[in-house]
């Protein structure tokens, strides 16, 4: 069975990526920039993890029209990205509006061209920043889409293996399966060393913490989290 896999270059997706390999799937990656501020580092953790992996089908898109829309400290270089907020209940302003959704529909359209079955995602939702597109409901109602929106005989699912799992949780099953966690990238600001303080940064460096292992990347900072 065919799989293509949405690869950011961050954590999440590189255990996915890991979880889709021991399943013995054949797979197909996928890396979309979309103007983020970090493009370049996750574009090259992207080629990393697939090299790592021997994924030799892969696709780079321009979606650089995310950019222009705006509303995304990513995105819009004006805005500036939030600091680390754990416990807060607001989605704050590192939120692309509805990118994932833009993600998955070019995943599907790739995926009924190669005859691909499966889409993974990385998404995460118990321990996220609270993104409205990181929700399994979201999910459930995407495959529903695909449904009515691909060819009769097409058979597309999306899988979200971490959707319910907490970050250390991650960090444990991707040293279960060897992923390579020094080329992922989760920073939201800096593409040289991690700036350790945004909130992408203190979750990766929290889970990190709470497993008492190592995070294998830079940081200018290393703030404890817990």
């Amino acid at each position: 069975m065919k799989a293509v896999l949405l690869i950011s270059g961050g954590m999440d997706s590189l255990v996915t990526t890991a979880i889709a390999a021991e399943k013995g799937l054949d797979l197909a990656a996928m890396h979309i920039n979309y103007g983020q501020r970090t493009w370049q580092k996750e574009l090259e953790c992207f080629r990393l993890v697939c090299r790592h992996y021997g994924i030799e089908e892969r696709i780079e898109i321009d979606a650089g029209y995310l950019s222009l829309v705006g509303g995304s400290s990513l995105t819009d270089h004006a805005m500036p990205v939030s600091g680390a907020d754990l416990h807060g209940t607001a989605i704050p302003t590192s939120y692309v509006p509805f990118r994932n959704a833009g993600f998955l529909s070019m995943a599907v359209s790739w995926s009924e061209v190669i005859g691909a079955a499966k889409i993974f995602i990385g998404a995460v939702e118990e321990d996220s920043s609270g993104y409205p597109d990181c929700r399994q409901a979201f999910y459930d109602a995407f495959n529903r889409v695909i449904e009515l929106g691909t060819k009769p005989d097409t058979d597309i699912r999306i899988e979200t293996p971490l959707i319910a799992m907490q970050k250390s949780d991650i960090v444990l099953r991707g040293m279960e399966l060897n992923a390579p966690f020094a080329y992922s990238w989760s920073c939201y600001k800096s593409g040289g060393r991690a700036c350790g303080v945004c909130d992408s940064c203190a979750r990766r460096l929290r889970a990190f913490e709470l497993t008492g292992l190592r995070d294998p990347i830079d940081y200018e900072v290393r703030p404890k989290y817990i």
